[in-house]
């Protein structure tokens, strides 16, 4: 076991309740230094899981609060070592006396994702539920909390299992008659493996599908607000932020370069682009503007077209609408409801036509369901969805190697040759899991936790 280490895991900030927290071995010898139970019963003799009310002193001894704490003895805790928890009164000034004592009796400051490194380090985790631990703490949607909590339960860490134990039995296979020709092992042959093969490369194939929804899970959805100028993108974009985000006036051309906010609309995050209105001009800056709007429609995962609904439409306004239909997810939105009607939802060749008025709101309930719709709830986002990076890369590497090798495989390769690539598959999926990953790779993931988790 390793040195014990201690931190809040509550924050700073005031609360009704504050955590601290201590892993490790004599962690629960340290506890008593500052802990004094109302029973007579010392905290070393305390049964596991269960709350003890008592004294928490500071570094002279004095009572700074009446609190609960809590023991879970190795192998049955989160990071498998010994653990002890106080729950306080979330005073920042108690916490942080309560943690002094704790470095005086001899534990240690912890590091940014010290605890949950250490769980990994003990195998209660593999680095597919380490890192959807801070996914779980950054999540900002429903479907983002499901898709971690699955994962944090080992969703992900089951579906690559099969796949990294039917490779480590092709290539035991090999390397058993390889090295053990005297003895009664059946005979290595790959063809018998290429159906496997195969279907291990499907699998990994599907996984590798679901990423583009697990990065908007993860990032949210790109929604770039597109139209002409003045016809009121940057009100719909101050509507749906809730305050006054971009300058509106009623000059043409106001918004001259792409603004950017995150918002959550019913249950899908939105990274709004407030885009710069597309239209031919002479300005250099405000064309600019104009190239960089068209790069946001490009790059956007959803596309809002937004017309001055008591206008007819212009040439301006068909050109973008064409821009616009290019995009598989585009909603038009006739604004300025209020001002008179002078174009109709039918006007407009778009699958989704909504009235709004980004003035006093009319309409965002009917935009916020429909874009639920497109988004939120596509699957069951129960821990089966790929949404980190790292991973899909290392999947991607394992996918591309298990290619190669059936692609050996049809070519009539020595089995050494077609082993390689296996290896490598394998190798890469160790990434994903932990398994074969470098110290320095999992101290970066674990620098994006907080002190206390």
């Amino acid at each position: 076991m390793l040195h014990p280490i201690a931190a809040v895991s509550t924050g700073n900030q005031i609360s009704a309740i504050g955590i601290l927290r201590m892993t490790g071995e004599g962690c629960i010898q340290l506890a008593e230094a500052v802990f004094t139970p109302h029973a007579t019963a010392p905290l070393s003799q305390a049964p596991d899981r269960k709350l003890i009310l008592g004294c928490l002193r500071d570094r002279q001894g004095r009572v700074i609060d009446q609190c609960m704490a809590v023991v879970s003895r190795a192998p049955h805790s989160y990071t498998g070592e010994d653990t002890v928890e106080f729950h306080c009164h979330g005073s920042p000034a108690v916490l942080a006396a309560a943690l002094e004592s704790l470095y005086l009796a001899g534990a240690k400051p912890a590091q940014r994702g010290e605890f949950t490194k250490r769980a990994f380090l003990n195998g209660k985790l593999d680095l597919t539920q380490a890192e959807a631990v801070i996914d779980l703490i950054e999540a900002d949607t429903a479907d983002a909390a499901a898709n971690a909590a699955g994962q944090v339960g080992g969703v992900l860490k089951k579906k690559l299992a099969p796949v990294y134990n039917d490779l480590t039995n092709l290539c035991s296979h090999f390397h058993a008659v390889l090295d053990y020709p005297d003895e009664d092992i059946e005979d290595f042959g790959l063809e018998n493996y290429s159906g496997t093969l195969r279907q291990d490369a499907k699998a990994l194939y599907a996984l590798l599908q679901t990423y583009s929804q697990g990065r908007i899970l993860r990032q949210g959805v790109t929604a770039a607000i597109v139209g002409r100028p003045n016809v009121g993108k940057s009100s719909l974009l101050n509507a749906l932020a809730g305050y006054d985000r971009v300058i509106v006036t009623d000059i043409p051309g106001t918004t001259r370069d792409t603004v950017e906010e995150s918002i959550l609309l019913g249950n899908t995050r939105l990274r709004l682009i407030d885009t710069a209105g597309i239209r031919d001009t002479a300005d250099l800056v405000e064309a600019m503007g104009v190239r960089r709007s068209r790069e946001a429609v490009e790059q956007a995962d959803l596309v809002l077209f937004v017309c001055d609904g008591s206008q007819p439409l212009t040439q301006e306004d068909q050109d973008i609408i064409e821009l616009c239909l290019e995009k598989e997810n585009a909603i038009a939105l006739i604004n300025k409801s209020d001002l008179g009607e002078a174009v109709a939802p039918g006007d407009l060749p778009f699958t989704t036509v909504i009235t709004i008025c980004a003035k006093t709101g009319e309409g965002l309930d009917q935009l916020s369901e429909v874009v639920d719709t497109l988004f939120a709830g596509q699957s069951p986002c129960d821990g089966s969805i790929l949404t980190n990076p790292r991973q899909f890369d290392a999947c991607r590497r394992a996918y591309e190697s298990l290619l190669h090798a059936l692609q050996g495989l049809k070519l009539g390769f020595t089995p050494d040759a077609v082993l390689t690539d296996v290896e490598q598959a394998m190798a890469a999926m160790g990434e994903v899991t932990g398994a074969t990953v470098r110290e320095d790779i999992t101290a970066r993931i674990f620098q994006r936790f907080c002190v206390g988790k």
